[in-house]
């Protein structure tokens, strides 16, 4: 019923640019589809770092069950109960759950970002290796982000010495530069993948249940209070220790207060489940294609999301938002991709303010950002993000928008979060992105767009 391959971390590898899955840790779990699903319950409780299992009939394979949707099913009220007992292949037709292969020689770069690619319900799920005779293994979807993050330090690391010695083989040069492309795309869309997957799918499952049973909680209760309501006329004079026990739990209070509390406990629930929504329109992941979207969603959906930063500010100094919207027409875009440029940059300026106050907490009032939209008469949307910052000095803004470069300490950032923007802006919609800034004056960054694309 199972084997398991090596499990040593992926971050243990010793790993080259050209690597491929079948240099990762592998889990080779297999078991038949007519044992029951309280053995599956039992084998994921031993192997607490089991991703998920192979699923074979007549050690034919089948299919695959992941640890994440085993326990997201088997948590609804009645799953237990009615699966434990069971055949799996019952559980596996009635979940129909949609699995991920590539062949064990396809290269890490490249299998980050075709999983990437995911629908985001699925983005952390594990995926399949399949090697040339057929067989089967699992790799945890975290183990290969690690074995990614290697190779793009790896290729940081080459770059920089390509730099420092002026000279590099044609052949090498083409490798590090197709890697250099796909690890843009790869932070881009890992950051996306985090924020729906990470953020929108753990808190959707929990707010769904929560949500479910709310209104069975509400009546419940009102059944219970109506209940002590006819005990009350019925039997108007409870002996002493009644009486006494009705006083210290303050009945009445709780009659009153109780539907309230459970009806803000619902308003809660909402407002999550908004969250969550704004979250999935911030990513767009699942929209590759040009679309026509409204501008101001998309910055409002990235504020939302900015909102802890925004508001739980060191010494009480919230950052204020102004916005100035003016009248724009949906635009021709890469609506996931704009998004990704809105949130890098309002970041960087939450980034800014927060430095500013820490260098000069005496002279910093009100830390504020201002957002401007407006059409232009040449019938370009122009955005304007700007922050009263302590500005950017002129050596350093030549470099803005040069991979790599970076101000901040090592683990804080890339170098590549404006880069990108810059890629998103100029390149994939044939617009214009400039940066006015002077030192102490704070700093705007402006984005000029076409509404219409041309072809």
């Amino acid at each position: 019923m199972l084997a398991t391959y090596s499990m040593e971390s992926a971050n243990d590898l010793s790993l080259q640019l050209d690597s491929t899955l079948q240099e990762l840790p592998v889990w080779e779990v297999e078991i038949e589809v007519h044992l029951t699903g309280n053995k599956l319950m039992r084998l994921f409780e031993d192997e607490p770092l089991l991703p998920g299992i192979i699923l074979t009939k007549n050690q034919e394979f089948v299919g695959m069950i992941s640890r994440q949707k085993f326990f997201e099913h088997m948590s609804r009220p009645y799953s237990f109960g009615l699966f434990a007992m069971r055949p799996l292949e019952s559980l596996y037709n009635f979940l129909q759950p949609e699995f991920f292969v590539l062949s064990e020689e396809t290269l890490i770069v490249d299998a980050t970002q075709l999983t990437l690619q995911r629908s985001p319900e699925f983005v952390y799920e594990p995926i399949l290796s399949k090697n040339s005779t057929g067989k089967y293994g699992i790799i945890d979807f975290h183990q290969l982000l690690l074995a990614n993050s290697q190779i793009h330090s790896l290729t940081l690391a080459r770059l920089e010495q390509v730099q420092e010695q002026s000279q590099v083989a044609k052949a090498g040069f083409r490798n590090l530069k197709n890697n250099y492309t796909r690890l843009l795309q790869n932070e881009k869309m890992a950051a996306l993948g985090q924020l729906v997957a990470g953020i929108a799918h753990e808190v959707n499952n929990p707010i769904n249940f929560i949500a479910g049973n709310l209104h069975h909680a509400m009546d419940y209760s009102q059944e219970l209070l109506s209940l002590i309501s006819l005990y009350q006329k019925f039997y108007p004079h409870p002996g002493a220790d009644i009486q006494n026990a009705i006083a210290k739990s303050e009945l009445e209070f709780i009659k009153t207060d109780l539907p309230h509390l459970l009806k803000s406990m619902e308003s809660g629930c909402d407002r999550i489940t908004q969250i969550v929504l704004a979250l999935r329109n911030f990513s767009r992941l699942d929209e590759s294609e040009i679309k026509s979207v409204d501008i101001h969603e998309g910055i409002n959906s990235t504020l939302l999301i900015l909102q802890n930063r925004l508001k739980n500010y060191q010494n009480h100094l919230n950052i204020r938002v102004i916005k100035e919207y003016g009248k724009l027409p949906l635009v021709d875009c890469y609506a996931g991709l704009l998004n990704q440029v809105f949130m890098n940059i309002l970041a960087n300026a939450i980034d800014a303010l927060e430095e500013s106050i820490v260098k000069n907490p005496q002279l910093f009032i009100q830390p504020q950002i201002m957002i401007r939209t407006e059409l232009s008469e040449d019938q370009q949307a122009v955005i304007s993000i700007a922050d009263n910052g302590m500005g950017i000095p002129l050596d350093v803004k030549k470099q803005l928008f040069d991979p790599f470069f970076t101000t901040k300490p090592i683990g804080k950032g890339t170098g590549l979060g404006l880069s990108i923007c810059y890629q998103i802006i100029v390149e994939k919609h044939g617009g214009q992105m400039l940066c006015v800034s002077k030192v102490g004056q704070g700093a705007e960054f402006i984005m000029k767009i076409p509404v219409k694309r041309n072809g």
